[in-house]
C-alpha cells in the first residue's frame, strides 16, 4: 500500500472507469438473477479489481482506480449509500444522442444523511491495499452539484419538495453528508478524490433553459447555487487531500447527452470552484475551444481530455500534441496534463470498444505525455 504521497493528476492520467470484463458481467447478472450470493459476487469483484490494478500498473499509471467495477453507474450507486434515497428500475430512461440510458430512477424517500457505513469506504480500502510505492489510489464520486441536480431538476423537484419545501435545506444536508464522507474517506487513506460533474455540461448546452425549465437569469442563479454547494462540501477538507473535478457532457455506450463550449461557465467553475484540478473534455467539437482556460484560477491544473473513449480509433499523436500546445496559449504548459476525455465505462454497459482497444488508448496517452513533458 502506498504512503499517499502520490496525488492525481499525473502528466498522463485516466478519469476512472474501465470496461467490465466478461467474468464480472456474468457474476453481476448471476447475482441479480439470484443464482449466486453477495459473497460470491464480492469474490468475483475482488478478482476483477486485482487483475485491473495489475494492468494499470503495467500501463505505467501512477494513479489507479478500481475501475468502478462494483457499481452499476458512475454516480447513482454513491447516492444509494445515503439515508433518504431510494431507487427502482426505470420505465423511461434518460435521453442521450441516439440512445436512451436505461439506468435506475433515483429519488428521495426522506431527509438526507450519510449512511453509517457507506459502501464506498470499504471499496476504497480494498483498492488502496493493492497500491505500492509507485502508485496511489483515487476515488471517483459524483459532485455535490450532481447530487443536487438529481433531486431538483424539473422531473424530480415536485417529489423532492415533499421532504424539502426549501431547497436551501437540501443543499445544506447534501453538503453536510459530503463533508462527513470526506472525513471518513480521508481516514481510510484517500489523498485524491475526484468529483464527476455533468451539471456544468448541461449548463452550456443550447437547450439548457429547457433542461432546467428556467430563463437566462434563472440559469445564472443556478450556476451560482451549484458552485456554492461544491465549495460548501469541500469546506474544511484536510490540506493534503487533493479534490479534483471532471466535467462531462454524458458518456453512455459511446453516446453523449449535451454539447457546448465552456465559455458560459468558466467564470463560475474555472475561476471560483475550490478544487485542485479540472479534468476537461476536449475530444471533439462539442466542447468548443481552449479560450475559456484563461479563466482557470492561479495554481490549478487542467487535464486535457483529448483522447476519446467513445471510439476505438486511435488519435494521431502529432495532432494531439499540437492541440496541447494550442491549449498552452491560454494556460502554461506546466499546468497541463493529458487523459482520455472520460471513463471507458461510466455505466456497466461500457463504451463501444474492446479491452485491448481501451489499453491502446491508455498507452497512447502515456506516449504523448512522455513526448510532451520531461517530468511525465
Amino acid at each position: 500500500m502506498s504512503t499517499g504521497t502520490i496525488t492525481s493528476p499525473s502528466r498522463y492520467d485516466v478519469v476512472g472507469s474501465f470496461l467490465r470484463p466478461e467474468a464480472l458481467k456474468k457474476a453481476r447478472a448471476d447475482f441479480e438473477a439470484g443464482r449466486i450470493g453477495a459473497g460470491e459476487l464480492k469474490e468475483a469483484e475482488d478478482a476483477a479489481i486485482r487483475d485491473l490494478v495489475d494492468k494499470e500498473k503495467a500501463a505505467g499509471l501512477k494513479t489507479i482506480t478500481d475501475g468502478e467495477f462494483r457499481r452499476a453507474t458512475w454516480h447513482l450507486d454513491f447516492m444509494w449509500g445515503f439515508e433518504g434515497v431510494g431507487h427502482r428500475p426505470t420505465e423511461t430512461g434518460l435521453p442521450f444522442h441516439g440512445e436512451t440510458a436505461k439506468i435506475d430512477d433515483t429519488y428521495l424517500t426522506g431527509r438526507l444523511s450519510l449512511a453509517e457505513h457507506h459502501p464506498f469506504i470499504e471499496h476504497f480500502r480494498f483498492v488502496n491495499s493493492l497500491t505500492d510505492e509507485r502508485t496511489a489510489a483515487k476515488l471517483t464520486i459524483p459532485a455535490p452539484a450532481q447530487f443536487l441536480e438529481q433531486f431538483t431538476m424539473p422531473f424530480a423537484a415536485e417529489h423532492s419538495r415533499q421532504f424539502y419545501p426549501d431547497f436551501d435545506e437540501l443543499i445544506a444536508d447534501i453538503a453536510a453528508g459530503y463533508r462527513s464522507f470526506i472525513r471518513q474517506i480521508y481516514e481510510a487513506g484517500c489523498r485524491t478524490l475526484q468529483f464527476d460533474d455533468c451539471s456544468w455540461g448541461l449548463f452550456v448546452d443550447p437547450l439548457a433553459k429547457r433542461f432546467f425549465d428556467t430563463d437566462d437569469a434563472g440559469l445564472e442563479r443556478l450556476k451560482q447555487q451549484y458552485l456554492e454547494i461544491n465549495n460548501l462540501a469541500i469546506e474544511g477538507k484536510p490540506a493534503d487531500l487533493a479534490i479534483n473535478t471532471h466535467v462531462c457532457r454524458g458518456n453512455f455506450h459511446s453516446t453523449w447527452a449535451a454539447q457546448g463550449a465552456y465559455n458560459d461557465v468558466a467564470k463560475f467553475l474555472f475561476a471560483r470552484e475550490n478544487v485542485d484540478a479540472f479534468y476537461l473534455e476536449f475530444d471533439d467539437a462539442r466542447s468548443g475551444g481552449f479560450e475559456p482556460l484563461a479563466e482557470v484560477a492561479e495554481g490549478k491544473t487542467v487535464v486535457l481530455g483529448l483522447v476519446t473513449t467513445k471510439s476505438p480509433k486511435l488519435e494521431d499523436r502529432y495532432a494531439v500534441k499540437k492541440r496541447i500546445f494550442e491549449a498552452a496559449e491560454y494556460l502554461p504548459l506546466e499546468r497541463l496534463c493529458l487523459s482520455p476525455q472520460c471513463g471507458f465505462a461510466s455505466c456497466e454497459i461500457g463504451n463501444r470498444l474492446t479491452e485491448e482497444e481501451q489499453w491502446k488508448k491508455v498507452a497512447l496517452v502515456r506516449e504523448i505525455a512522455e513526448d510532451t513533458w520531461q517530468d511525465a
